[in-house]
C-alpha cells in the first residue's frame, strides 16, 4: 500500500531551495497553514534561508498578524505576486519602501492561472484588467518604483480583432496547502474548512512543473476510512504531510475562532441569533444601496460595508430568500461574518470553489455587485486599490466588477476622521474628514469609468450625503440626504464638477429609522 511521508513542521523547510516559487493557498486566515509557515519564517531569522523566494497568492492571506505575514521579511521574499495586503501590514509596509517587486494582478485571474498551468498552457488568456492599473499600458501591477524598471508578466495580445490580457504562467516549485483529515495515504479532505477554495489546481500546477506539495492537516485517518467523495486531494499528488502540534493556536478555521460547524457546513443555526447592525453611517449607506437590489437578483459582496453591512441588513429585512447572496470565496446564501474573517458565511445553501465562483463572475457576470471605493473622479474612474504609499491590492474588485450587469460603490463622501449625527430625521456633519475622494483623476485605475460608460453599464455610486449614478457623459447626481447643504457639503468638497440631475432628490426619510425600515417594499420593481 501506498503511504505518504509524515513530517514536523520544521522538517518541511528543508523541501524549499533559495530561489524557490512558493504558492500558498488560502483566504483571509482561513486555510493557513500556520505550522508550516512559522517554520519558514522561524529557519529565515536564524539562518538567513530559505531566501529569495517568490510568493504566488491569489487572495489576501492574513489577519494582521499571521497567515503570509511570516514571509513579510526583506531578503525572505524578493518577489510578490498577489493580489490584495488590506490585511497585511507588513507587506504593504515594505511594497511602499520598495523592500520587494510587487504585481498585483486580479485574484480570479490568479486563481484560474493554476488551472491554466496545470493543463499544460503557457498562461491565460482574458479580458480582465483591460484599461486598469492592471493593464501592462498603465501600470502592468507593478506596485511600487522597484518594480517598474522590470519586465511586464502581462501580455496585451489581439484575438479574432478584439484585444485581451495575457497573464503568463508563474511555474511553481512547492505549494502550500491545508486540509481537515488525511488517510495514512495522504488522500485528504476538507470538510471542516470554511471554504472550498482553489486547492486541487494549484496542487495539479506545481506538479506540472515537478513541483512539491506540502500539506498541513488536524488529524490522521485510516486508509480506507474516508469516503472517496469528500477527498479533495488525492495524497498520490501529496509529497508531505504535517500533522498540526497545536491545532488551536496553527489550525484555526479563521482568525477570530478555532472551529464553528455553522460555517463548515455541519450545523445551522437559528438566524434570530444573529445579532442587529448597529445603526452608523456605514449602515446608513448600506440601508441605501439595498435599495438598487430587486427580487430575484443574485448579488455579491465585496468587502467592508458590502460584506460587513449589506449582507446583514438583508437578513434584518428579511428579503435574504428573495435573493441570492454569493461571495467570492465560492459561498452561496447565509449570513457573512465579515471584517477579517471576510469569504465565509453561517447557514449557506452552497459553497463551490473559488476558482469556479471567478468563473462565473468572469462570464455570465453577476446581476448587482456592492463593492467599496477609496477615490472617484470625472471619468466615473474608482480607485479602491491605492491609496497614497497604502498598497492595498485588487482582490477580487476587477474580475467581479468588468462583467457585473449593475455595480453598486459603496463608501462615506470624505475619508478620515468625520463624525456625523443621524437625528430627526436628517444628517448631520459633525466634523468632516480630512481626505476627499472625488477627486479630478484617482491615483490608481481599479475600475475604468469610460470603458463602463462605452458599454452601457449601470453604476450607482452611494454615500451618506449624496448618491451618483454613471450616465454616457460623465458622473450624475442624482439624490441628497436631507439637512445637507448641496453647494457647501456636497460641490465644493469635490474636485471635479458633477452632472446634476434635473430631478435630483431626497434620500429617503425611512433610512434614519431605527430597527427595520421598509426594505422589502424599496426594492427596484422588476
Amino acid at each position: 500500500m501506498l503511504k505518504t511521508n509524515f513530517i514536523n513542521a520544521a522538517d518541511s523547510v528543508s523541501m524549499i531551495k533559495d530561489g524557490d516559487t512558493i504558492c500558498t493557498i488560502g483566504m483571509t486566515l482561513i486555510s493557513a497553514s500556520e505550522s508550516i509557515l512559522k517554520e519558514i519564517e522561524k529557519s529565515f531569522l536564524e539562518t538567513g534561508h530559505p531566501r529569495n523566494l517568490t510568493l504566488l497568492h491569489s487572495c489576501g492571506q492574513s489577519d494582521r498578524k499571521d497567515g503570509i505575514q511570516h514571509f513579510a521579511h526583506e531578503g525572505l521574499v524578493s518577489r510578490l505576486i498577489g493580489s490584495h495586503w488590506g490585511l497585511q501590514p507588513r507587506w504593504m509596509e515594505m511594497i511602499a519602501n520598495n523592500q520587494v517587486e510587487a504585481y498585483c494582478l486580479p485574484q480570479g485571474q490568479i486563481a484560474q492561472l493554476y488551472h491554466s498551468m496545470a493543463c499544460g498552457l503557457p498562461g491565460k488568456m482574458s479580458k480582465v484588467g483591460l484599461g486598469t492599473f492592471v493593464d501592462p499600458r498603465i501600470e502592468g501591477g507593478k506596485m511600487n518604483e522597484r518594480t517598474k524598471t522590470l519586465g511586464d508578466i502581462i501580455d496585451v495580445i489581439e484575438y479574432k480583432g478584439e484585444e485581451y490580457l495575457f497573464y503568463n504562467e508563474v511555474p511553481i516549485n512547492v505549494c502550500i496547502i491545508r486540509g481537515t483529515v488525511c488517510d495514512e495515504m495522504g488522500n485528504l479532505t476538507t470538510d471542516e474548512e470554511a471554504m472550498k477554495l482553489e486547492v486541487l489546481p494549484a496542487v495539479f500546477a506545481a506538479k506540472r512543473y515537478g513541483g512539491k506539495v506540502i500539506a498541513q492537516v488536524k488529524r490522521v485517518a485510516q486508509t480506507g476510512t474516508l469516503n472517496p467523495k469528500s477527498i479533495t486531494v488525492p495524497g498520490v499528488f501529496i509529497d508531505a504531510v504535517v500533522v498540526c502540534e497545536n491545532p488551536f493556536e496553527d489550525h484555526r478555521q479563521t482568525s477570530s475562532w478555532y472551529f464553528d460547524p455553522s460555517y463548515s457546513g455541519q450545523l445551522r443555526v437559528p438566524q434570530n441569533t444573529i445579532e442587529p447592525l448597529e445603526f452608523n453611517e456605514r449602515k446608513f449607506i448600506g440601508r441605501r444601496a439595498c435599495m438598487e437590489i430587486y427580487n430575484g437578483a443574485v448579488i455579491n459582496l465585496g468587502t467592508g460595508i458590502p460584506n460587513d453591512v449589506v449582507g446583514k441588513i438583508c437578513n434584518e429585512e428579511a428579503i435574504a430568500d428573495d435573493i441570492m447572496i454569493t461571495v467570492e470565496s465560492g459561498i452561496y446564501g447565509g449570513v457573512q461574518a465579515g471584517g477579517i474573517d471576510f469569504g465565509i458565511g453561517r447557514n449557506l445553501y452552497a459553497m463551490i470553489g473559488h476558482h469556479e465562483q471567478m468563473d462565473y463572475y468572469n462570464g455570465a457576470g453577476v446581476d448587482i455587485t456592492f463593492m467599496g471605493f477609496g477615490e472617484l473622479d470625472e471619468e466615473g474612474n474608482i480607485n479602491a486599490t491605492k491609496m497614497g504609499s497604502r498598497c492595498t491590492g485588487a482582490g477580487g474588485f476587477i474580475d467581479i466588477t468588468l462583467n457585473a450587469k449593475k455595480v453598486i460603490f459603496c463608501g462615506t463622501f470624505t475619508a478620515s476622521g468625520a463624525k456625523y449625527s443621524f437625528e430627526n430625521g436628517k444628517l448631520t456633519i459633525l466634523q468632516e474628514g480630512k481626505i476627499r475622494k472625488m477627486v479630478s483623476n484617482v491615483a490608481q485605475i481599479s475600475f475604468n469609468g469610460k470603458l463602463s460608460r462605452a458599454k452601457g453599464q449601470e453604476v450607482v455610486i452611494v454615500t451618506e450625503r449624496a448618491v451618483f449614478e454613471l450616465v454616457p457623459k460623465g458622473v450624475m447626481l442624482t439624490e441628497i440626504a436631507p439637512g445637507i447643504d448641496l453647494k457647501k457639503e456636497v460641490l465644493s468638497l469635490m474636485d471635479f464638477k458633477p452632472i446634476i440631475s434635473k430631478n435630483l432628490k431626497i434620500m429617503d426619510k425611512d433610512l434614519f429609522k431605527n430597527g427595520i425600515f421598509g426594505l422589502k417594499n424599496k426594492m427596484v420593481k422588476k
